[in-house]
């Protein structure tokens, strides 16, 4: 049969534009479909913006801390409209970057939302497109629970669009982007709330560092509860009143729920031939992201493996390498370095200290805590976090984490030493650069008991 397409993807984020660029590279006729901005979450309500809200949160403290280095700094004012604005233009620069790819690769791009009708055909509107393949790459979306009143609050894909900033903020949640904003509305200026249901936020997360990250954030004065929810939001004239599941009350002006991401297949007409999903809605696929129709593949947080902006760029790579380049590539999710852009930073990469014990059994764990060199003369009361896990019989390095200023830019390069199985003596015969938090990785030569 002839087909219009080679292949088209569906969503064009950063898992689906890598697949299609690459793909059109060795030689396929490619169409990629997007309803939204080009660059998907990433780009427009995730990574690029949220790191952008980062920078500017941490300027108070650096104002703060700037007299004790000899500089005067003089009546500030923060002015959230302006950075929106700044942040637009830089998104709407990213939108045009990805378009420019797309065109330079030789990708016919179609705007619209696309419905799969059946194993070869995907319609646009009244427009039906049929390839060989199909590649769904639709990402997720926020998921909200059923509380009383959730029509008041925020998510992620809102919290970006808000006009002004909040003077009152409650953060519902404990992953990764609700501890983020909470950093970040605290940083701005705003009085800022953290709930969380569970025992400590972060699960999955080394243990150490959790607790570590929670006793910053209260040095702050960030106001973190845990084993804490809301039972019903409802709208006052002077804001949001927040009625706890303990019966006690907050007054906000606004609540954001960051209480977790669900695959973004609904409506994609998967159902109708046969394309499984999870439970929670997510296209099961093999190891090399096809699903259970040979045609029709998926990468990136629709599969709900590890919903990673980088891991969905790997599949992407594998999967073009796989149907169009002649070398079939099995995506690689072990030992995949990952930063928490908190309030200080988190970097990590390999296993947990828990999750070492459970796999490994007999480990030695090397932990350092100090005050970095920059406070010895500002006296803030921050201390950073360094932490090594190495499987004793092999002296193989299988954690490294850190929270600490940078700590993404440092586990980085981690990250190479611990994919690559570098041993503990390795390490240690790494000459460290001075002074620099960084050295201590490979200066920690004490186990802790």
């Amino acid at each position: 049969m002839a087909y219009d397409f080679d292949l088209v993807v569906i969503g064009a984020g950063s898992g689906g534009t890598r697949a299609s660029r690459l793909s059109a590279g060795f030689g396929a006729r490619v169409a990629v479909v997007e309803e939204s901005r080009l660059g998907g979450t990433c780009v427009n309500l995730g990574c690029i913006p949220k790191k952008l809200f980062v920078y500017a949160a941490h300027y108070g403290e650096d104002f703060a801390d700037a007299a004790a280095y000899g500089w005067e700094v003089g009546p500030r004012r923060f002015d959230f409209a302006r950075l929106r604005k700044h942040k637009d233009v830089e998104i709407a620069r990213l939108n045009g970057v990805y378009a420019k790819l797309l065109d330079d690769a030789g990708v016919t791009r179609i705007d619209g939302r696309a419905r799969l009708v059946d194993a070869h055909t995907v319609a646009v509107g009244e427009r039906r497109l049929t390839a060989e393949h199909i590649l769904v790459a639709t990402g997720g979306w926020p998921s909200l629970p059923k509380t009383p009143g959730i029509e008041h609050a925020l998510t992620s894909n809102e919290v970006f669009g808000l006009d002004r900033l909040p003077e009152r903020v409650v953060v519902v949640g404990g992953g990764y982007i609700a501890v983020e904003f909470a950093g970040i509305f605290h940083g701005m200026g705003a009085h800022t709330t953290q709930l969380y249901r569970g025992e400590l936020f972060l699960r999955g997360f080394d243990g150490d560092v959790r607790r570590a990250l929670a006793a910053e954030m209260k040095k702050r004065e960030i106001d973190l509860r845990f084993r804490a929810d809301v039972a019903r939001i409802e709208k006052t004239g002077a804001g949001l009143r927040l009625t706890l599941d303990d019966g006690s009350v907050l007054e906000a002006d606004a609540v954001l729920y960051a209480t977790g991401r669900t695959p973004n297949t609904r409506g994609l007409g998967l159902d109708a031939f046969g394309v499984a999903t999870g439970a929670g809605g997510e296209i099961l696929v093999d190891d090399y992201s096809r699903s259970s129709v040979p045609s029709v593949w998926a990468i990136g947080d629709v599969t709900d493996r590890i919903n990673l902006t980088p891991v969905a760029l790997h599949e992407g790579i594998c999967f073009a390498r796989t149907v169009f380049g002649g070398a079939p590539t099995k995506p690689d999710h072990r030992d995949i370095p990952t930063a928490v852009f908190s309030t200080p930073s988190i970097g990590t990469v390999g296993l947990t200290e828990e999750e070492a014990r459970e796999r490994h059994g007999d480990v030695l764990v090397f932990r350092s805590s100090f005050k970095p060199l920059r406070h010895t003369l500002t006296g803030r009361d921050e201390q950073t976090l360094v932490k090594l896990v190495v499987d004793r019989k092999s002296d193989r390095v299988l954690g490294a984490h850190m929270l600490g200023p940078e700590a993404g830019e440092i586990v980085q390069g981690l990250g190479v030493a611990v994919k690559c199985g570098a041993t503990k003596a390795q390490l240690d015969s790494t000459i460290g650069i001075h002074p620099t938090s960084a050295e201590e990785f490979v200066t920690l030569r004490q186990p802790v008991a």
